[in-house]
């Protein structure tokens, strides 16, 4: 059997593992980031992490053919190069050449956001699905596209779902991203408290201490209004913005991640009421499921981009 190491680079921790060809993972292992260090610094855990994976699954290094890197940011999958990391604050990068020095084994890069929606794909929620479309509702909207167990890269989380809407990170205005993020959530549950500060959710909020992604459903298992009203339009929002990948990939299934997601039926079951309503008429809606996977996806499908390498 073959075998390929999966690395997810993360803004906290660096998770290695050796995968095998099914996509089954044998060992892992994971070290602190250090993101305020030098990125040469950084790469020296990385290998550590990697040989540590690598001994700790009592697999021969013959039977190792490669090693897949998930890295957030610009990258430059065909040359192995991170161009830009802001989180770590890495630039021009060349970590697969890199790696492949240090270990004489191939390394190949891909798009972290892709490598978990490829995890998926072959392990998780969307396993056997022909084509699948993975959305990540965290502090922004990541997304992966995967057909017949092939990454298309591409970044979605920018598109404009409302002409001259709110302000986005990017600096464009009416983006997914903008209103699906758990932060767009946030935010139009603090606009939500500014209006209504006598109300359940203002005083949900004061007791959690900070407005998070889950105050506004807490406050609606309290009965209170407004907490509903604000979870439907931004069901709306995730709606819109789902409908239009939907009518441009066709994909069989998607899958949510991120803690937005941890709703489960509570956010899926309207959620697909207000799809169907969205979607080009005669379109065969696809499964919308919940990601299975969590953290190991990004491992997983690391590991798995590098297959045919």
């Amino acid at each position: 059997m073959a075998y390929y190491i999966g690395v997810d680079i993360g803004g906290t921790n660096l998770k290695t593992g050796v995968v095998d060809e099914k996509g089954n993972i044998i060992s892992e292992f994971s070290v602190p980031t250090g993101a305020d260090r030098p990125q040469d610094t950084v790469l020296q855990d990385i290998i550590g992490a990697i040989k540590n994976s690598i001994e700790n699954s009592k697999v021969d290094l013959k039977e190792i053919r490669a090693v897949g890197l998930g890295s957030p940011g610009a990258i430059d999958t065909e040359n192995g190069i991170v161009i830009r990391n802001y989180n770590l604050g890495w630039k021009d990068f060349h970590i697969c050449e890199k790696i492949s020095a240090a270990l004489n084994i191939p390394a190949k890069l891909a798009n972290d956001a892709d490598a978990a929606a490829l995890g998926e794909v072959v392990a998780g929620s969307a396993k056997g699905a022909k084509s699948a479309l993975i959305i990540t509702l965290g502090t922004g909207v990541g997304s992966g596209v995967v057909i017949n167990e092939k990454i298309f890269p591409g970044e979605f989380g920018h598109m404009v779902i409302a002409y001259n809407g709110r302000k986005c990170t990017c600096g464009r205005r009416g983006c997914f991203e903008a209103y699906s993020s758990a932060t767009g959530l946030i935010n139009m549950t603090k606009e939500a408290i500014e209006k209504n500060p006598g109300g359940i959710l203002a005083e949900t909020a004061k007791l959690e201490g900070a407005v998070s992604g889950l105050t506004v459903f807490n406050a609606a298992d309290r009965g209170d209004e407004t907490a509903a009203k604000v979870i439907d339009e931004y069901l709306e929002y995730l709606a819109c913005g789902l409908a239009n990948l939907i009518n441009g990939l066709l994909p069989e299934v998607v899958s949510l991640g991120g803690g937005i997601a941890k709703q489960g039926e509570r956010l899926l079951a309207p959620l697909r009421v207000k799809v169907e309503r969205e979607v080009f008429k005669g379109l065969k809606l696809p499964k919308i499921v919940t990601c299975t996977l969590g953290y190991k996806a990004g491992l997983i499908g690391a590991a798995m981009a590098v297959r045919n390498f």
